[in-house]
């Protein structure tokens, strides 16, 4: 563990750490008015229990003594009562503000990954980032409410002291000569705890994203008879997780052992003390009384080991969380697009994976109006530039400009109502139906969708559902090719200038493909199509095609131009190529 301290500390500034503090910060002052009102009530409390001995002692004193006490007894009896109620609101408070810290966390982490898009679920993986967003998030939520109360887990301690100076400065001198040990307890117990709860975290993070994969592969899983051997896999990590949680369990082990042998000998000491002052008639008994209460309050490290673990483990937890922020998440400009047909460039584009080039200065351009095709070998890069296109995805170099405009100029709304999309897998969001279809920044009307519907070849599917377009879409059975015709319905209903299709068409039977791309081609549809094909029948009603190959642009022409070349049927393979007409 210190050696990653050391290697982090060499290689210079933390990214994640400095979006750490930004986000425990945020939610800080996010939480700030429940907090003030968590940690008035707490000292509220504190400061009842500080009174709670001294009036003790006095009444103790003036029972002994034989003298009227009962204004004692009401007092002592009220300030027990206090405590209850203070203690009941303490609890509601926390709660709340945990809460509500742990749902701005969220809104505020998700929306940053939903702007980072694909990149986010390629660094961190789907299963890592739920896990963050799901577990990380509540713990750091509790942030705010652990510091509010180390507040008053603070003023116990150093009240404590100073109620022993009150009653003789000797108790208070015995009870400091111990501080420096419990001082450095607290301090290894915050920094140790850290470290393990990250590791911990780490570890959990990853068997959430093995059991991700196998839940998206269930059915291949099951088919292949490998459901014992992707149990072993996804629960793996276990051994480490359990060695991690042992750790971390010994650490506050250690911590509370260390508190349970250090600070009853200063108790024991100040009892001691106060005794030779009772004989020496410089204390009452209910002084003394007092003072065992008081020792026990200034020596109480574990209402403080506790805030303090629970603070570190909200600072391992908002570190996962710092780490998703570090990611630079793109940003708009303020330009609208002027008016133009859709006409779409990518300039000198290069896009890098780790290592690997997968798209190498890529010059493409479409005219406004038509239709362009982009076909080639699996991993060739055909969805990364149906992601540029519009802009799911930044290029590292070069430059896409739609009608003139670059992309990254653009506001986010203009930017997301002149380009669509549909997808191969589209994700269908919404409660109802109706409400996937309209999905986007802006809602279109009930007759649009509707329409869109039936340009899609979905209507007919979709009338026959139990409540239609209000069908709730969890309650709602679609094959691959329904899902397909619902997502571009959502495609169609929002229009725009450009129109990208990611392999939309690809569970399409060929006779609702054939009614489709009709549609999807009528003059007047949308202005520029841009369409990632697998068929040749797909390329084939396109008005030009792009050849893809290696990362770089091989050839430009129709698809009947490029028919001619080998290597080009070779891309669709044979039993595609043989039922097509050349």
């Amino acid at each position: 563990m210190t050696n990653r301290a050391e290697n982090r500390a060499e290689d210079g500034p933390d990214p994640a750490a400095a979006h750490t503090r930004s986000l425990m910060r945020a939610v800080t002052r996010y939480g700030g008015a429940r907090a003030a009102a968590l940690c008035a009530v707490t000292m509220a409390a504190t400061t009842a229990g500080l009174l709670l001995p001294a009036t003790l002692g006095r009444t103790l004193d003036l029972l002994l003594a034989h003298s009227p006490a009962g204004r004692w007894l009401w007092l002592s009896a009220a300030l027990v009562l206090l405590l209850a109620v203070l203690d009941a609101a303490a609890t509601v408070l926390g709660g709340t503000l945990d809460a509500r810290s742990t749902a701005w966390l969220r809104d505020r982490v998700t929306g940053h990954v939903l702007a980072l898009g694909p990149r986010a679920t390629a660094r961190f993986g789907s299963g890592d980032l739920v896990a963050r967003l799901v577990g990380s998030a509540a713990q750091a939520g509790t942030a705010p409410g652990a510091l509010a109360s180390l507040l008053a887990a603070l003023a116990g301690p150093v009240g404590g002291v100073v109620a022993l100076g009150l009653i003789n400065p000797w108790l208070a001198v015995v009870l400091l000569a111990g501080a420096p040990v419990l001082v450095l307890l607290l301090r290894a117990l915050a920094r140790d705890t850290t470290e393990c709860v990250t590791d911990y975290q780490r570890v959990q993070g990853r068997i959430a994203g093995a059991l991700a994969e196998a839940v998206g592969g269930v059915r291949t899983i099951r088919a292949a008879g490998t459901e014992a051997r992707e149990t072993a896999r996804v629960l793996r990590p276990l051994p480490e997780l359990s060695a991690a949680g042992h750790r971390m369990w010994r650490v506050q082990g250690r911590a509370a052992a260390r508190a349970v042998a250090t600070a009853p000998m200063l108790q024991l000491g100040v009892v001691a003390v106060a005794g030779v002052l009772l004989t020496r008639h410089r204390l009452s008994v209910g002084d003394v009384l007092a003072a065992s209460r008081y020792a026990v309050l200034a020596t109480g490290v574990g209402v403080l080991v506790g805030r303090i673990s629970a603070l570190s483990r909200a600072r391992a937890a908002a570190r996962r969380l710092g780490e998703v922020q570090a990611m630079a998440a793109p940003r708009h400009g303020s330009d609208t697009l002027p008016p133009g047909p859709g006409r779409l460039e990518l300039r000198g584009v290069t896009v890098r994976r780790g290592a690997r080039t997968v798209l190498d200065e890529v010059d493409l351009l479409v005219p406004g109006g038509t239709t362009l095709a982009v076909v080639g070998r699996s991993g060739t890069g055909k969805s990364l530039l149906a992601a540029l296109a519009g802009r799911l995805a930044d290029p590292d170099s070069g430059e896409v400009l739609l009608d003139g405009v670059p992309l990254p100029d653009l506001g986010h709304d203009n930017l997301r109502g002149a380009v669509t999309y549909a997808f191969e897998r589209p994700a269908l969001l919404g409660t109802t139906i109706a409400d996937t279809i309209a999905f986007g920044v802006t809602a279109p009307p009930p007759g649009r969708v509707r329409d869109a519907a039936r340009r899609a070849r979905a209507d007919d599917f979709v009338r026959r559902l139990p409540d239609g377009y209000a069908t709730p879409v969890a309650r709602a059975p679609h094959s691959g090719g329904e899902s397909q015709r619902l997502g571009l319905a959502r495609a169609f209903a929002h229009g725009g200038r450009l129109l990208i299709l990611d392999d939309a068409l690809s569970s399409l039977d060929t006779v609702t493909e054939h009614h489709i791309a009709r549609a999807l081609l009528a003059d007047g549809t949308h202005s520029t199509r841009l369409l990632i094909a697998h068929r040749t029948a797909t390329a084939a009603r396109a008005d030009t095609v792009a050849w893809l190959d290696g990362g770089r642009i091989r050839a430009v022409g129709t698809h009947e131009e490029l028919w001619r070349d080998a290597d080009y049927r070779a891309v669709f393979g044979d039993a595609d190529a043989a039922g097509v007409r050349r």
